[in-house]
């Protein structure tokens, strides 16, 4: 019988076929639209970072900030420094959402992509594009599903809309997968992946959690409930919605004071440990 070390030296992994590894960062941002005047009730908006592949494959076409791994770093290292390099952004923290393998999302060949969401505060965004991005910009996000039971991924900027359709393929484990049924312009299969990140963030955002992770470390309750409510894209009365988060929460002594508004409590998040 060899012993371990012998073993592993007449081991020869040439024998089996071994594909490629990148990454994947949905990165998402919760942007006001209006911060100027007081009076106007401000509309919070979704949006999704994307960059502008500047070569083959897809070349021009619009997709997630990603890339290959490298040797000697970790799938979670990966996804830092891919989004670094191509957006100048560095996300604080990131969340897997799953593994996309099927066998020809990637045209170039075995290519496994891990994905991964992020949230990204509206203050730290100073983009532009480099390495393998020409470009890269907050798109507007809404998902949808439709009359005919498909989802509808509708992205855009300025002028630039990118509509992609998709059909749900399975649930479990609380995770959803999608089908691409029109790609509406994004490369490889980031239509799916972006609908599976969008779905898993909506779901970590009933208990809350994800919630936080938008917001300053003291808010205000109603700042708290437009992010809840941008991200489920749901409306909620303050009474009840204020019912749902006492648990989470917890008062400050501070409050918020700004020109033509009256002053509002401050409240932070609720150490349950």
């Amino acid at each position: 019988m060899d012993s371990e070390k012998e073993f592993l030296a007449k081991y020869d992994l040439s024998k089996y076929d071994r594909p490629s590894v990148t990454t994947d960062v949905a990165a998402f941002m919760i942007s006001s639209e209006d911060k100027t005047c007081y009076r106007k009730n401000h509309e919070n908006k979704l949006r999704l970072l994307l960059i502008k592949r500047a070569g083959h494959p897809f070349k021009d076409m619009w997709a997630l900030p990603g890339g290959f791994l490298q040797k000697g770093e970790t799938i979670e290292e990966c996804a830092l420094r891919e989004t670094q390099e191509e957006t100048n952004i560095l996300p604080v923290s990131i969340m897997p959402v799953g593994v996309f393998s099927k066998p020809d999302r990637d045209p170039r060949g075995w290519i496994i992509s891990n994905a991964f969401i992020s949230v990204i505060s509206e203050e730290s965004v100073k983009l532009f594009g480099s390495d393998d991005a020409s470009d890269a910009q907050w798109f507007s996000i809404s998902f949808e599903r439709g009359e005919d039971c498909s989802y509808h991924l509708s992205l855009s900027y300025k002028e630039i809309e990118l509509n992609a359709v998709l059909s749900e393929e399975k649930t479990s484990f609380g995770r959803t997968n999608y089908c691409i049924i029109d790609s509406g312009g994004l490369a490889f299969d980031h239509a799916a992946i972006i609908a599976t990140a969008l779905t898993a963030l909506r779901n970590e955002a009933r208990n809350y959690d994800a919630v936080f992770d938008f917001l300053p470390e003291k808010f205000t309750l109603t700042a708290f409930q437009k992010v809840q409510e941008t991200i489920m894209n749901i409306s909620i009365l303050p009474v009840n919605f204020r019912r749902m988060v006492s648990s989470y929460v917890e008062e400050t002594d501070e409050y918020v004071r700004g020109e033509g508004h009256r002053p509002a409590k401050l409240f932070r998040r609720k150490n349950n440990t």
